[in-house]
């Protein structure tokens, strides 16, 4: 097959890494990270306008490198092509090589921060090309910005609650996914976690799931869309269906 791969920079390593493995022509497109962190009304059109521009004469079939990620793939339609896409919560499932995996982890360790190669090498929010959610909070701006823009009493409000995102957090795990390169990055993951004063764990990691995704071995962790057809979450370990699919319902 001819397949056209559209996946977030953060799978970067490993995609490469299955793409020159896999038995069939795979061309790769990467979005950049920073996507999460625009929301899903803004993600979504943006992986919607790459999908639109594929070439529908050169392939067979369009893969999706996305987990749900927040519902940032939820409207997202298939073209004039086939579109697989995985099923997984986020990016971190896949990375396990296993729904149940995540899941059981999760449930172990709720205060949790994840590293991977491309979660320490690609972390910039600005990579998107447009204001994130973030960005418009102020969160990445000095408290002399932040007064000028919010006066002092606002600015004081916005500092003290700055580290909201990581305050529930305690823990730092790096998932080791094979590489030859993981040692340095584990290495910096672990000093993250000691600065943070984070207890520090590592995790084998499974690419299982990436490599049946470019190997196009489109199983039961796989949601494959038929020609203008539409994703839709579910709220069970499904995780997403066709829209409208009536047998798929949960509700």
């Amino acid at each position: 097959m001819r397949l056209k791969l559209i996946a977030c920079e953060i799978f970067y390593r490993e995609l490469c890494h299955l793409v020159s493995r896999s038995p069939h022509l795979c061309d790769v497109e990467f979005l950049p990270k920073g996507l999460h962190d625009l929301g899903s009304e803004k993600m979504a059109p943006r992986i919607q306008e790459r999908i639109d521009a594929v070439d529908t004469e050169r392939y067979d079939a369009i893969i999706l490198g996305y987990g749900l990620c927040n519902n940032g793939i939820i409207g997202v339609r298939a073209g004039a092509l086939r579109m697989v896409v995985p099923r997984s919560h986020d990016c971190i499932g896949l990375f396990m090589g296993s729904r149940c995996k995540y899941r059981e982890y999760f449930d172990a360790h709720p205060g949790t921060y994840y590293r991977t190669t491309g979660w320490t090498e690609r972390d910039d929010a600005a990579s998107a090309g447009d204001e994130t959610v973030p960005q418009q909070l102020g969160l990445f701006m000095d408290y002399a910005s932040l007064v000028e823009k919010y006066g002092e009493e606002n600015a004081q409000y916005v500092m003290e609650t700055m580290g909201y995102d990581t305050a529930h957090y305690d823990r730092m795990t790096y998932i080791n996914m094979g590489l030859p390169c993981e040692e340095s990055f584990r290495d910096r993951a672990r000093k993250e976690a000691a600065d943070k004063g984070w207890q520090f764990d590592e995790l084998q990691g499974s690419m299982e799931v990436l490599r049946k995704l470019v190997d196009g071995e489109w199983d039961d962790d796989f949601l494959v869309l038929e020609p203008n057809e539409t994703i839709a979450a579910r709220y069970d370990d499904d995780v997403i269906q066709v829209q409208n699919d009536e047998k798929s319902q949960s509700d």
